[in-house]
């Protein structure tokens, strides 16, 4: 019969059919590449066959998650109707890459946007006093539990814990290396009249080195060896290595700063030094715009058993070993050192 009888869209070229032109061709789709024989129909069916021929082709595969990946929900949560929450912290979780961890995977898997001020721990229980922060991820315990007594938050809930280190340089002039007590260290770093980088900022940190000082039977302040650097961690630590001084830091900070650091950890796992964390959803009587829902949702992601795994595996791979220990649904009175 030739070409007689079939319509001008019939195919050219390649083998006639019993519908019409055979050609060969390939058809690509996300994940696909195989090749397809298709006969050139009338455009409705072929329209149908294609689409038919693609969700068969592709379909599978968009269910399938790759090896290793963590699977995702397949119904997005709707965006919140208040989006954006601050949250104020120690410059400990900014500084040791902690948050650049959590705060993606929460703003991912929330919607919420999360506005950060790493302020030191003092700071930022202030600003939550204030009305001026949502939540709080703060690690200085009797300064919180005054917080909370006052009324400022509405729940105190542990979160994880690390622990404190007295850094010095190598030559040691106080002779501290390897002492159990940090009470005896600090005596004899104030013996010796050696320099100490305190961060004076009122943080956590700054808070233990205090508590240390009282229970040592010392007063630092005003004594020529005795320096308060008046800022955040990374900065304390800096000036003390570039002064080859005493200083005290968390393990988390120092060991994701040390390549730059002319400092070593001198005494360490002494029970006093541990440095546990707490998160604390403001309380919405401090002001009208607090976000409560916001503070309440960034509380429940950090307490989640997928993110305490994230917090308890955090630095294994850089440095050998866990930054952070988790600690949700634990007793704080059983926590111990790393």
């Amino acid at each position: 019969m030739g070409g007689e009888g079939l319509p001008r869209w019939a195919g050219v070229g390649g083998q006639q059919g019993p519908y019409g032109r055979l050609t060969e061709g390939r058809a690509n789709g996300t994940g696909c590449n195989m090749l397809l024989r298709t006969y050139r129909l009338c455009p409705p069916l072929l329209a149908a066959l294609l689409l038919a021929l693609l969700l068969a082709a592709c379909g599978g595969s968009r269910g399938t998650q790759p090896a290793g990946s963590t699977a995702t929900s397949a119904t997005p949560l709707a965006k919140p109707a208040n989006p954006a929450f601050i949250l104020a912290t120690t410059t400990s979780t900014q500084d040791s890459g902690l948050l650049d961890v959590l705060i993606p995977l929460f703003e991912k898997q929330t919607g919420y946007q999360v506005k950060t001020l790493a302020v030191g721990s003092g700071e930022a229980l202030k600003k939550g006093e204030l009305g001026e922060a949502d939540v709080l991820l703060v690690h200085s315990p009797d300064a919180e539990k005054k917080y909370m007594a006052a009324g400022y938050g509405s729940a105190r809930t542990l979160v994880m814990h690390n622990d404190f280190v007295i850094l010095g340089p190598a030559a040691d002039p106080a002779g501290i290396r390897g002492d159990r007590s940090a009470l005896d260290a600090m005596k004899r770093i104030a013996a010796g009249r050696v320099t100490f980088i305190s961060r004076g900022d009122d943080s956590g940190t700054n808070a233990l080195e205090l508590k240390l000082w009282r229970q040592a039977g010392i007063v630092p302040q005003g004594q020529g060896w005795y320096v308060e650097s008046g800022a955040g961690m990374g900065v304390t630590l800096n000036l003390a290595s570039q002064r080859q001084a005493y200083t005290i830091s968390d393990r988390a900070t120092f060991l994701a700063n040390r390549d730059h650091l002319q400092l070593g950890i001198l005494v360490e796992k002494d029970g006093i030094l541990l440095n546990i964390y707490h998160v604390i959803p403001v309380s919405p009587s401090r002001s009208s715009k607090i976000n409560a829902a916001g503070a309440q949702a960034f509380a429940r992601f950090l307490t989640d058993p997928a993110t305490q795994q994230v917090i308890g595996s955090f630095g294994k791979e850089r440095f050998g070993q866990a930054l952070f220990f988790a600690d949700a649904g634990k007793d704080e009175s059983q926590l111990g050192g790393p």
